[in-house]
């Protein structure tokens, strides 16, 4: 093989983006419930039908997470479909809808509010149904709790334990009415810390958020992050873009804690490769403000808002268009929870 080919192939690798899956999240599936959270019976069935229609691989959550801690070739336009807060219409609309497809999917549970029925949720025994259907059941805290930080008066320590106990007593609720025990923690509100995420990997759980973003090789596994699917975000052609998003290969992501009350607004610095985009198209943007990149060398970027974060949950977002995967984005989310 001349020099000069082996030179071209070795280029076009290092451009061709990595293959990266994304992860939905929903719901309610009804059109009386809150339409932030909710998609219709006829949404979903529109959702399924343009991923069978675009040939999607729709793969189970438990082949995600081995490809992950393996190292394993993502599956090209992989896409993961799960369900958060247990939600009685799970399985009474979108369970028949989802089998009618064919296609895995995963609940993500609050053990304890279903024992105390608060709220139109499920009952263990459609709970069991959909495990016994092939639904993967996995852990949403024992109480759907705020999990990031301790409550006024608590202690870390104190804070610590309890969030040990929410966790283990809900994966054991888990695995004695479905036997399944996969160790996956949803954290409730896609609210998370460092600190948690650091009891999270000592506990040997898999954390996943709700911040919006890709999934690829370089994807930190205490906090996964998933593309919102209801209300406002159910429109297919908003959808069909965020279907066609890649991760980011961050070689660094300078130790950020999402929670933040002294500093704000707060800096987010980033060191990624930058093969397969352009820096100068990297675009970021703190809610409707567009935030401008300042890059500290070839590899390294911060971005800071101009104006203190809203008090509660928000984010930074940063994209960029693929060179070589035309139509597809690098996307990037940050989540920030403001609690002075």
């Amino acid at each position: 093989m001349k020099i000069t080919t082996l030179c071209s192939i070795i280029m076009l690798s290092l451009l061709l983006p990595a293959q990266a899956a994304v992860m939905l999240i929903y719901h309610h599936v009804a059109s009386d419930t809150p339409r932030v959270s909710s998609v219709s019976a006829d949404e979903l069935r529109g959702h399924l039908q343009y991923f069978k229609d675009h040939n999607f691989q729709v793969i189970g959550l438990d082949v995600l997470i081995r490809q992950l801690q393996q190292g394993e070739a993502i599956a090209d336009n992989a896409l993961v479909i799960t369900f958060d807060d247990s939600y009685e219409n799970n399985f009474t609309t979108a369970h028949p809808i989802l089998q009618e497809f064919g296609y895995p999917y995963t609940i993500f549970i609050s053990p304890g509010s279903i024992d105390k029925r608060d709220g139109p949720l499920l009952s263990w025994a459609q709970v069991k149904q959909m495990s016994d259907d092939g639904v993967l059941v996995a852990n949403h805290a024992m109480w759907h709790e705020h999990m990031a930080k301790p409550d006024a008066g608590e202690s870390h320590k104190q804070w610590r334990e309890r969030m040990k106990q929410s966790i283990l007593q809900a994966e054991d609720a888990i695995e004695r009415h479905t036997g399944q025990r996969h160790q996956w923690l949803a954290y409730p509100y896609g609210e998370y810390s460092r600190e948690l995420e650091q009891l999270v990997s000592e506990l040997g759980f898999i954390g996943i958020g709700q911040q919006s973003g890709a999934i690829g090789n370089h994807t930190v596994l205490t906090r996964i992050p998933r593309f919102p699917a209801a209300g406002q975000y159910a429109d297919l052609k908003d959808l069909a873009q965020k279907l066609r998003t890649l991760a980011f290969n961050i070689t660094d992501d300078h130790k950020v804690d999402p929670v933040i009350s002294a500093t704000n607004p707060p800096s987010l610095t980033l060191s990624v490769q930058v093969a397969d985009f352009r820096p100068a198209q990297l675009q970021c943007f703190a809610g409707s403000e567009v935030i401008q990149p300042q890059w500290q060398n070839d590899s390294t970027f911060s971005v800071t808002a101009t104006k203190p974060l809203p008090k509660g949950r928000s984010r930074y977002n940063c994209t960029a268009p693929s060179v070589s995967k035309k139509g597809y984005y690098y996307w990037y989310s940050q989540p920030w929870l403001n609690q002075p």
